[in-house]
């Protein structure tokens, strides 16, 4: 079953929901290919996450996510987690990303997130959001992040 998000249809519903937590998403399984196709946009082909043999006698008994690769599903997860419906809505960036547990290739990952800030500006309002992203059958998280999203009037 499919989360449904949170529907925020105004500036004043938002500025409401400052210190509410939405989710969890629903889990997302981390496959090899994601894995390869991030290594091969990104560069980083470091044999943990791409040597699927050479990693399964490695410290973690199979390859890993990149770290990056967890956080930058963050839109994915934000995206189920709630629909902000006005303004127009840009990355703005991430703050005090943590990478506390890796992430197994085969893994499933879901996300809960908080609205921690709202910053109003001339131009739109700065949202900070608290993203935090689970590993299902793990105590603690894959991924623990600041996201930082603009949202122009």
């Amino acid at each position: 079953m499919a989360t449904e998000p949170t529907p925020i249809p105004t500036p004043e519903d938002l500025r409401a929901s400052v210190g509410r937590s939405f989710g969890p998403t629903d889990w997302f399984e981390i496959t090899q290919e994601r894995i390869d196709a991030f290594a091969e946009a990104t560069g980083d082909h470091n044999w943990i996450h791409v040597d699927a043999e050479r990693a399964r006698r490695g410290p973690y008994g199979a390859t890993i996510a990149h770290g990056h690769l967890t956080s930058s599903l963050a839109p994915m997860f934000l995206s189920q987690l709630m629909k902000i419906g006005f303004g127009r809505r840009l990355n703005y960036g991430s703050d005090k990303v943590r990478f506390p547990e890796p992430v197994p290739c085969g893994s499933r990952i879901r996300a809960r997130a908080t609205i921690t800030d709202l910053d109003e500006r001339p131009s739109g309002l700065l949202l900070r959001t608290q993203i935090v992203v689970e590993i299902e059958g793990k105590q603690r998280p894959a991924c623990v992040a600041e996201s930082l999203r603009f949202i122009a009037h």
